[in-house]
């Protein structure tokens, strides 16, 4: 293939055609600046802040959307650049809110970036503003359109990644607006609260509910006996709201920060991802030993659950009836730490650390309360829990390292990949496997359910019988899983669902900004700490398994069915 040669400030460059100017610029080592564009997905030339001079052109074009010509002459810094640049930004800037200081996205908004890059020191010009109000319908998500600049990002990403489509844009002229259709409140479509559109935002126009002021007002109260518990995903990401490396394993620094927020105890979602694993193991033994509904599919991301209530009702008995791990750990916090520790029931306050805003809304779903109170009181995202620890004045990077508090912070190797798309999966096979042969499996790394790949594929001989999997992680894959399996195209025993790309090192309130490059660095982390863990078998958790012994009796018992196992439930289309 013959590449096309072009000259960017002086520079000459090849690249292949199709690509380009702003792909080409980047090769060259030359940034333009974007607000709307979004790789691979939102590529619409609307903010116009990556206009370059292209020689003999009548105008100036959007590098964006602009194809690289054969000798092709571009300027992307000429006075005349700069002062459109700045103009186009200025415009975008009359009609957004002043609230910089105030604004949760302070320090980390595109918008505010632009500003100071392009040299904008003053507001110029004032607009009018937008005449919608705060959208706070949704437990998970607020949509503030005052500082929406309309880039379209965000439903791209709903479209084209998830394809729920909850939100687009609606209206014309001025009174244009991303919201979902008629107007309607979030909180009362389709939307599965995944918070995807929160990572792409460049402003604060959608962003996770702020819960910290309830866990605050808790650590202060002395009657209350304040417990926490942290997802696997939080470990290898917490540390960049610290300036640190995506993929920096933190786990004992999140320990101890936690510690000094003033928690009571410091629990490990990772130690009820090994139960999850127990009992939905032994569930996926149970439907292929006695003729149960198949494929089993996996039930703990939140955003996945409201997504097949919503899309594909039918499939609903196919479900795992376990509890997501969040949820297992808090109707246990209720009951049998209770019990434990002597401690009423109705003074535990728990609190999850999730990289999911999904999260939020799953907690506080009807049927979460089988401990007699609400299982989960607050869950609040890696961000959220940034912004805590900010305010507390904790040097993170200066703590040590320390150690969960038993018994609900012991954990397996397995436990921990719940972080990673095909993680589940994988964790499950290594139970499965060593239950039903009862041989011990010495190769632990089940490579075929690992990656970045949208849907995964694999076979495991499990006692003579062939175990078909498949993992699928955004979804807009898990559509493609689905589709085949209604119309009879695919045949599988287990199939593994996780809401956001990349699993939940991708979650929607993990930090931003979060690329393909940030997901991968974060899975190998992920794994990293797998392969350091002693016990990388969930069956092989000694907590888990004194549980069984003291409180639960068995897997798949009336009293873990009462506790750790629900259903759900249809829900229209909006």
């Amino acid at each position: 293939m013959s590449l096309v040669t072009l000259t960017i400030d002086g520079r000459q460059v090849q690249v292949p055609p199709g690509t380009t100017i702003l792909a080409a610029a980047r090769q060259a080592g030359v940034k333009i600046p974007t607000l709307c564009y979004l790789e691979e997905l939102n590529i619409i030339g609307a903010c116009r802040l990556c206009l370059v001079q292209v020689e003999g052109a009548r105008a100036l074009v959007a590098a964006c959307v602009t194809q690289a010509g054969e000798g092709m002459v571009v300027h992307t810094s000429t006075p005349a650049v700069r002062h459109a640049r700045r103009l186009n930004l200025e415009l975008i800037m009359s009609n957004h809110p002043q609230e910089c200081l105030t604004c949760l996205r302070n320090t980390s908004c595109e918008l505010q970036q632009l500003a100071a890059e392009l040299g904008v020191g003053e507001i110029r010009l004032q607009g009018e503003m937008s005449p919608y109000e705060v959208d706070d319908s949704s437990p998970s998500i607020i949509r503030d359109p005052r500082k929406c600049v309309l880039c379209r990002r965000c439903v791209s990403v709903c479209e084209k990644v998830q394809g729920v489509s909850a939100i687009a844009v609606q209206e014309r002229g001025f009174d244009t607006v991303v919201a979902p259709a008629f107007l309607a409140p979030l909180g009362e479509v389709n939307c599965v609260n995944c918070g995807q559109c929160s990572l792409v935002c460049p402003t604060a126009a959608i962003h996770e509910r702020d819960e910290t002021d309830k866990v605050w007002a808790a650590l202060a109260d002395p009657e209350k006996h304040v417990v926490v518990q942290t997802a696997p995903a939080v470990r290898v990401s917490i540390g960049e709201m610290f300036g640190l490396e995506p993929g920096s394993i933190v786990t004992g620094k999140l320990v101890a920060a936690l510690r000094r927020l003033g928690f009571d105890k410091v629990f490990d979602t990772d130690f009820s991802a090994d139960l999850t694993i127990m009992e939905e193991g032994n569930e996926l033994i149970h439907r292929l030993q006695n003729g149960g509904r198949l494929p089993l599919i996996t039930s703990c991301s939140p955003g996945w659950i409201k997504f097949i209530e919503h899309f594909y009702p039918n499939l609903l008995p196919n479900l795992s009836t376990c509890k997501s791990p969040q949820q297992m750990f808090g109707a246990l916090a209720k009951t049998y730490y209770a019990q434990k520790e002597g401690i009423d029931p109705a003074r535990i306050f728990v609190v999850s650390i999730m990289p999911c805003t999904a999260k939020k809304y799953e907690a506080g779903r009807p049927e979460m309360n089988s401990s007699g109170y609400r299982d989960v009181d607050v869950v609040l995202t890696t961000r959220e829990l940034g912004r805590m620890l900010k305010q507390a004045g904790i040097d993170f990077e200066s703590l040590p390292e320390e150690d969960y508090d038993a018994p609900l912070g012991i954990s397996t190797g397995a436990g921990v990949i719940f972080g990673a798309t095909g993680g589940v999966m994988e964790a499950a096979l290594r139970t499965a496997y060593e239950l039903v042969t009862g041989a011990t499996l010495f190769s632990l790394d089940f490579e075929e359910v690992r990656g970045l790949e949208g849907v995964k594929e694999a076979s495991v001989n499990l006692a003579g019988t062939e175990l078909k999997v498949a993992v699928a992680h955004g979804l807009g894959n898990a559509r493609k899983v689905l589709d085949a399996v209604v119309n009879k195209e695919k045949e599988y025993h287990f199939i593994e669902i996780m809401c956001c790309p990349g699993g939940c090192i991708g979650g929607g309130g993990q930090p931003v900004p979060v690329d393909n490059e940030i997901r991968a660095r974060r899975i190998a982390a992920i794994y990293q700490v797998d392969r350091q863990m002693p016990l990388r078998k969930s069956h092989e958790n000694p907590a888990v398994q004194a549980l069984y012994r003291e409180f639960l009796g068995e897997p798949l018992s009336h009293k873990s069915h009462e506790l750790l196992h629900t259903q759900y439930t249809p829900r229209e289309r909006f």
